[in-house]
């Protein structure tokens, strides 16, 4: 039972693939490549720069994530460097590996373990993180079901009729924003730690707090950024729309467990697109997933390799700095003839 566990997610996320990729093929039917690549070549240069502007500040608010679990632990000594590089490692890798928490821990451990912390650190760090992650996801989700409940018809035909409803829609939406609100009160009341099983959940510090509030909404905002600007500004539904359908895509695509979102991010973000042109709005996911995925997942590689050559190089240089055991020699005087048949034998390995 326990084999079969391991292989239940894995499998999920390979069926949402497979699934997503056909419902993808039929709804894009009868385009070609030579209609994506002039949509491509549409985009203004200057738009190409702010949609690389809104990578850079994706992950640096990403970066910010480690760095307010660091304070929350009252971890001080490491460089600003050193966390956004692992930060950036760590998100580059898992948003394409998928079971983001899971790969992501494995980086965070090596790079973390290495400057002292323990293990149990590492792991509120990253349970932290994903806290944090998910708390934006909850506030900016709910203002835009609040403000604009009508949006999730855009994805009526993924959606039972009663989620899609716009009364469902604030209803969740002011639940969301409940959510928050009582995290708020639970931080700024000092409310007794929340136990689960053998998990405790303490309350972060308000200034803490704060911090995730602003760092995490300001990663969504530029991701969804990254693709607001490769969109055309003619016929552009707003920021508003795109940050909404930005957010239930990429949603949908982690609980999905698909690798990258793979086919599941498009679907979704194409169907809740009716009034773009199909080639237009491809072209933009495409450049999301260049720039937010791909181009980070191949400088990521590349610091991981780095990362385990310097760990190499030093764990070999401790090794030839410490002294050989070398057995005693054998004491000889007047009297005392030495038995070679007592001496040990050092056998070559």
């Amino acid at each position: 039972m326990k084999k079969i566990k391991e292989f239940i997610w894995p499998v999920i996320g390979l069926g949402a693939v497979v699934v997503s990729v056909y419902l993808l093929w039929h709804l894009l039917k009868g385009l070609s490549f030579a209609d994506v690549k002039a949509s491509l070549a549409a985009i203004p240069p200057h738009r190409y720069a702010l949609a690389v502007a809104s990578t850079l500040v994706a992950y640096g608010a990403l970066a910010w994530y480690d760095r307010i679990a660091l304070l929350h632990l009252g971890v001080k000594g490491i460089s600003w460097l050193f966390v956004s590089v692992c930060s950036f490692t760590t998100y580059a890798l898992s948003h394409n590996i998928g079971a983001s928490v899971f790969s992501g821990a494995v980086v965070r451990y090596r790079a973390y373990t290495s400057k002292g912390l323990t293990p149990a650190q590492v792991a509120v760090l990253v349970a932290l993180c994903s806290f944090t992650f998910g708390l934006g996801t909850a506030f900016l989700g709910g203002l835009v079901l609040v403000l604009e409940p009508e949006l999730l018809q855009r994805v009526a035909s993924l959606l039972p009729a009663v989620l899609a409803s716009p009364t469902t829609a604030r209803l969740v939406g002011f639940g969301l924003l409940g959510f928050v609100a009582l995290y708020v009160i639970g931080s700024v009341l000092h409310f007794r730690p929340l136990h689960i099983r053998s998990f405790k959940i303490e309350y972060p510090r308000p200034n803490i707090m704060a911090r995730q509030l602003i760092a995490a909404p300001l990663e969504l905002l530029g991701a969804a950024g990254i693709i607001y600007f490769a969109l055309p500004e003619v016929g552009n539904p707003g920021f508003l729309v795109v940050l909404a359908v930005f957010l239930a895509s990429f949603s949908v695509a982690l609980v999905s467990n698909a690798p990258g979102g793979i086919g599941v991010f498009e679907l979704v973000f194409i169907t809740a697109m009716p009034d773009l042109p199909k080639t237009d709005v491809l072209a933009a996911v495409l450049i999301f997933r260049l720039f937010y995925l791909l181009v980070p997942f191949a400088l990521a590689i590349g610091v991981v390799l780095l990362f385990e050559r310097g760990r190499l190089a030093e764990a070999l240089r401790n090794k030839a700095a410490s002294p050989a055991a070398v057995p005693p020699a054998p004491v000889e005087g007047p009297g005392i003839t030495p038995d070679l048949r007592d001496v040990p034998v050092r056998k070559a390995v």
